[in-house]
């Protein structure tokens, strides 16, 4: 009972309005973003621009395990202590990097790039192809001779959150994308949340090299694949239902390697009482 004492630290209340807040800073990025390409860009060139964006997104996961891989070898108290007087390395177990330095780092990275969207104009002139497209102008013109022949209608209650919830859920196809997106994801957040782990525990690896292997082997292939499968897009011009039949045939074929992985492993390690016995 003597050793046991409640938590004095409430950093962790620091760390999750941080989280918090990057999370409402990043959010607009990838919705509005792409949006914004597929408004403001031509309609051949939306999927090279849309894949630039997934890849920066992609490297910027690589940077960061390598700027984590540079903080595990730092001690986790550098610049209070004495480093002199720290007798154990980053190999030993009861080593902590210094975790807290990447926040400030990448904080003051993400400050500094958002910076230009400052600049940005408030409105830009869309294509030529897209202001002079015959059918949406004709569609327009339509609608407004209805709403001057129609008898105006009278108001209904408010409900856009629920009406547009249930329009987007009834889209089958984004539906499907949202089921498949969420497998996808749940699959990638494991493997980079574990197999540093795994690599730790199974090979003796250090937390920095792990990192480090990880963040250059994992994530460059992925990057340099999305990349590709834009100017795949863009080559071909393939429709939503071309475009759909090649990611089905591309995260089949990954998912077909993927199976792979279980033929290949490693015995355990021994430990007393949990693989072998303690004789």
């Amino acid at each position: 009972a003597g050793c046991e004492k409640e938590p004095s630290s409430y950093m962790w209340i620091y760390i999750l309005l941080g989280n918090m807040l990057r999370g409402i800073g990043e959010t607009p990025i990838t919705p509005l973003g792409i949006s914004y390409l597929d408004d403001f860009a031509k309609e051949e060139d939306v999927p090279v621009y849309v894949a630039c964006l997934h890849t920066i997104a992609m490297l910027g996961p690589m940077f960061g395990f390598l700027l984590g891989s540079l903080c595990a070898k730092l001690y986790v108290d550098i610049g209070f202590v004495d480093l002199g007087s720290i007798t154990i390395t980053p190999q030993d177990s009861r080593w902590v990097g210094a975790w807290w330095l990447g926040f400030l780092i990448s904080g003051v990275t993400s400050f500094l790039a958002a910076i230009p969207f400052c600049f940005l104009p408030k409105s830009l002139k869309k294509p030529e192809e897209i202001n002079n497209d015959k059918t949406s102008s004709g569609l327009l013109e339509n609608m407004g001779t209805m709403r001057k022949t129609l008898p105006p209608a009278k108001p209904k209650p408010r409900k856009y959150f629920y009406t547009s919830l249930k329009k987007v859920l009834s889209n089958r196809m984004y539906f499907t994308f949202l089921c498949c997106s969420l497998l996808q994801f749940n699959s990638f957040i494991g493997f980079l949340t574990y197999k540093p782990k795994y690599m730790e525990q199974q090979y003796g690896q250090s937390t920095s090299k792990s990192n480090f292997l990880i963040g250059l082997t994992s994530l460059p292939p992925v990057s340099i694949g999305i990349f590709l499968g834009g100017l795949i897009m863009k080559k071909y011009k393939m429709s939503i239902i071309g475009a759909t039949k090649f990611a089905f045939s591309m995260s089949f074929l990954a998912y077909s390697f993927t199976l792979l992985h279980f033929f290949v492993g490693c015995e355990n390690h021994m430990v007393a009482g949990v693989t072998v016995s303690y004789e």
